[in-house]
């Protein structure tokens, strides 16, 4: 039976953040949480918090053994950007985008 956690409006970056969210697909939730918990990436401390979620998702449910779970898919999907101008030499006007995330991870049991 699957469980999700979704997070929306997330300020990173999708294509930073699907590097880390590839690595932990098809993995057990201790081996991802461990994986996550020592990559140096800020996509790794947020989809972290988006697994734990999943888990504890997962945890209200009394058919399904937590200790099963393992990771079936992470979806990072681009939000809405944030058009921000940025001031430059002579008078011009440079735009900068902030790209927002949206991220869903669906958990399963084996």
């Amino acid at each position: 039976m699957e469980t999700r956690a979704i997070t929306k409006f997330i300020r990173l970056s999708p294509q930073k953040a699907r590097l880390v969210g590839d690595m932990i697909k098809n993995k057990n939730i201790s081996d991802a949480i461990n994986i996550l918990t020592f990559t140096p990436r800020k996509a790794a401390r947020l989809i972290k918090k988006v697994v734990n979620s999943a888990v504890a998702n997962a945890d209200q449910n009394p058919n399904i053994d937590v200790d099963t779970l393992y990771v079936k898919n992470v979806l990072i999907d681009q939000g809405p950007v944030l058009k921000r101008i940025k001031p430059r030499a002579q008078g011009r006007a440079y735009g900068i985008k902030h790209r927002l995330s949206h991220i869903t991870v669906i958990l399963d049991e084996r």
